[in-house]
């Protein structure tokens, strides 16, 4: 039997909200889950290794799978069976973009290998990604790589990347323990004091340029009064490490809805690669972190989720 179309999609870790920018700003990093999948003559089969591995799902409930399937029904294609293999890095329910990385690589391979279609569409694929997840931040980031902003209209979703400086260096501090992002979502209150709104809205247009041109004032603009404190009860651990790390003088937030915590750090301009200096800011950043937790000096993914197809009997390079 000739070997069956497959495609292969890399899709990277994220971190959202990024302090202020609740719900609207992400981040993608270089720690990335494979997913290739397959055309085959019937029925499901579906492979995990790495992060997850006998305790995911291995059939039609797993994530990648339900949006595989949902981008099916609306390409209008139906292929006859199916093989996923998913070798996953990034984090579970740890605030690293685990569900949103699954949403977009289902949908990117359905988009990958319909025979109906040429190209992926990366418009039609965030409204589709944005409405199976519920919110943009993480996917948004996920599919388009490096730093967004995403928002909503009355069509769908929408986002654009911005322009990171090369200062920037993410470092992730990853605990033990996981944390439901509806459970967290469950603690915010239904409204904010106007005051607050304000706050949050200047540490968020502030945020950008921070991000994009002056990276020595993230400090100042990854300030938040809108989700992080709000949700301290479900981690407060958590919460006692940014602030710890916060007074030290790092830019520390919760990562997405937690628990783990994104520090951005910098690169100085005068940095080599190699250089004595960045490592040395990120084992402040280790010095300050408890036991138990695991840190994860990353980079800014720029090129997002990343897919090759290959045909039936082709090799791939």
């Amino acid at each position: 039997m000739a070997e069956p179309d497959r495609a292969s999609v890399r899709v990277p870790a994220t971190s959202a909200n990024l302090g202020p920018a609740f719900d609207c700003a992400g981040l993608a990093l270089t720690l990335h889950d494979v997913v290739e999948f397959a055309v085959a003559d019937a029925g499901l089969t579906v492979e995990v290794s790495g992060v997850g591995a006998g305790e995911l799902p291995t059939d039609e409930s797993h994530m990648v799978v339900r949006a595989f399937r949902t981008a099916c029904e609306q390409l209008g294609w139906t292929p006859p069976g199916l093989c996923v293999r998913a070798v996953n890095a990034i984090p579970q329910g740890r605030g690293m973009g685990s569900s949103a990385a699954a949403v977009v690589a289902g949908v990117v391979g359905a988009w990958a290998l319909c025979p109906d279609v040429e190209g992926i569409d990366a418009d039609a694929v965030l409204r589709l990604v944005s409405e199976i997840e519920g919110h943009p931040d993480n996917v948004a980031a996920c599919l388009l790589g490096g730093a967004t902003l995403s928002w909503t209209t009355p069509g769908g979703a929408r986002a654009d990347r911005l322009p990171v400086s090369d200062e920037v260096l993410p470092v992730v501090l990853v605990p033990e323990g996981t944390l439901s992002t509806h459970l967290a979502r469950t603690l915010l209150p239904a409204s904010v004091p106007h005051g607050d709104a304000a706050f949050n809205a200047a540490r968020a247009a502030l945020l950008v340029h921070a991000l994009t041109a002056e990276p020595a004032m993230l400090l100042e603009a990854t300030e938040d009064r809108l989700h992080q404190r709000q949700r301290a009860a479900a981690m407060p651990e958590t919460i006692a490490l940014v602030d710890r790390l916060r007074a030290a003088g790092h830019a520390a937030v919760v990562s997405g809805a937690g628990p783990s915590v994104l520090v951005l750090t910098r690169h100085h301009p005068d940095d080599v690669p190699g250089d004595p200096a960045s490592a040395v800011r990120v084992r402040e950043v280790s010095s300050i972190t408890p036991d138990g937790w695991r840190s994860h000096p990353l980079e800014v993914d720029h090129g997002g989720a990343r897919v090759s197809r290959v045909a039936a009997g082709v090799s791939s390079s």
